[in-house]
């Protein structure tokens, strides 16, 4: 089973953006629950009587103004600034936490990051340095930085799957799956349903073990339904009517690890592909990793503009679509309560694709050999820093850009502030919002608008009140704005409104 074949979302249309610095359902959802370390949201610990005084009236305005939105949405235990790290060249062997990690994670927290997403190369796969799906291929390095990680304040989740399995793993049962596979690097994995019997009874204590061994702050579940065109093993019990794949059982799955990570106050993220979401009501993710694969940075927004929270999108820069401007980004993710992943960490150099003794299969052996050359000749960069990252150079722009909107984004998100994404009727403007102009406002101490005009064209928006730049809060407030094409803008109430 070819996993590009079976993500692949719309036709490939190249995007390119220039980025200028009644209601539905109330949506309350607690999501990426602070775990261990808990500490305490200013507004219930610190907000003062003006400070509710504030936030209340700001949610009035929008409560009583805002007559139609798509959603609306209570934001807490939100970590919007979230990077997948690099960690090392796995299968190559010598990895170990140094001083380039010390001050890597020194430039992220100061960044604004608050969650590190590891891939799969933090563990043995293989089973090639005494470790295995489950166990690092060294612990003690591992633990380290962990450590590294939770003394800045961060939070850790690392790669796991409900199906994917190594085929050659000793602990490895033929029954656990129905024959579906994927040969994709190094790797020969199995797909493992989520109706066997003996693979639950097998994973959800590895999964347990993982987070109480070793102090991670969740997992990062890369994960789909199993398709259901061969016939069940002896090893599984399909307890619910199933469409074309078996997706109520995985959903089972997904909600028993979500409980036993809540558990602990962890957090989930769950990567169904695409611009896919686990087809359930129950609770199975705090974050939800969309963009792979994805043909069109339109389509995938309109696709996931009305998940649930919290969205984290991901653009594949390496099979994807070329997104010209890295704005883009911000303006397909920003209204919809959304921001990108970073990609950071160690470099990508490729040299993981080229480890005498190891086999490896044809998918992505083309752009490691690509990496490869390209960081020998250019070894001060810019480099890749993940599998979804451009190839063969990296993004120079990627960091700066994700640090700016990160900046602005981050107080108009904070504790206990509502959103109302993408309004349709409302008050707050002095004439209906052009055609293929889409805004959301956010309510707190501080209120905000966020203007994104998805057209080729120029468009006016008056807004009934004055707002400032939020990038630029000393600036003159004003009632009048010209958004170019494809461009966003985030406004801060002004305190004299």
């Amino acid at each position: 089973m070819d996993r590009r074949e079976f993500l692949k979302v719309g036709a490939g249309a190249t995007v390119a953006g220039t980025i200028v610095s009644g209601h539905a359902d109330s949506t309350v959802r607690a999501a990426a629950t602070e775990p261990r370390t808990t500490t305490t949201p200013a507004v219930l610990k610190t907000y003062t009587p003006e400070d509710h005084r504030r936030r209340l009236e700001n949610i009035g305005v929008c409560e009583r103004g805002i007559r139609k939105c798509l959603r609306r949405h209570l934001i807490t235990s939100y970590l919007p600034g979230q990077c997948i790290y690099n960690l090392c060249e796995y299968p190559l062997k010598g990895w170990e936490p140094n001083d380039y990690d010390e001050q890597e994670l020194d430039r992220l927290r100061d960044h604004g990051i608050g969650l590190i997403q590891l891939h799969s190369e933090w563990r043995d796969e293989l089973g090639l340095f005494g470790g295995s799906h489950f166990v690092p291929h060294n612990p003690a390095g591992f633990r380290r930085f962990l450590d590294m990680v939770h003394k800045r304040g961060m939070k850790v989740i690392v790669y796991m799957s409900t199906y994917y399995f190594g085929q050659g793993d000793p602990a490895f049962r033929k029954e656990w799956t129905r024959g579906h596979e994927w040969k994709n690097f190094c790797m020969n994995l199995a797909v493992c349903s989520a109706a066997s019997v003996g693979w639950r009874a097998y994973l959800l204590p590895q999964l347990a073990r993982l987070l109480d061994d070793y102090g991670i702050d969740g997992l990062y579940n890369d994960a789909a339904g199993v398709s259901n065109d061969r016939p069940p093993t002896s090893d599984e019990v399909r307890p619910f009517k199933e469409g074309p794949t078996d997706e109520a059982v995985t959903a089972d799955l997904f909600a028993l690890i979500y409980a036993e990570v809540k558990r602990r106050g962890g957090i989930v993220k769950v990567h169904s592909g695409g611009a896919n979401a686990p087809p359930t009501k129950l609770p199975v993710y705090d974050y939800l990793w969309v963009g792979e694969l994805v043909g069109d940075v339109d389509g995938l927004r309109e696709a996931v503009k009305n998940h649930a929270p919290y969205v984290v999108p991901c653009i594949d820069r390496c099979w994807g679509p070329k997104v010209e401007r890295e704005e883009e980004l911000y303006l397909q993710a920003v209204p919809y309560m959304q921001f990108p992943l970073l990609m950071a960490g160690r470099p990508l150099t490729g040299e993981r694709g080229f480890v005498p003794g190891v086999h490896y299969y044809t998918n992505n052996y083309r752009e490691l050999r690509q990496t490869w050359e390209y960081y020998k000749a250019h070894p001060e960069g810019p480099h890749r820093y993940g599998w979804w990252d451009s190839v063969p150079a990296g993004r120079p722009e990627a960091r700066p850009t994700h640090a700016r909107w990160l900046k602005q984004y981050l107080p108009m998100v904070e504790e206990g502030t509502w959103a109302y994404l993408d309004i349709s009727d409302s008050d707050l403007f002095a004439q209906p919002l052009p055609k293929d102009v889409v805004a959301s406002a956010f309510a707190n101490r501080d209120m905000y608008l966020v203007l994104a005009n998805y057209g080729r064209v120029p468009a006016e928006i008056v807004t009934s009140g004055e707002y400032v730049l939020a990038a630029d809060p000393k600036s003159a407030p004003k009632s009048r704005w010209n958004l170019e094409g494809r461009s966003l803008y985030i406004l801060q109430r002004s305190s004299t409104c």
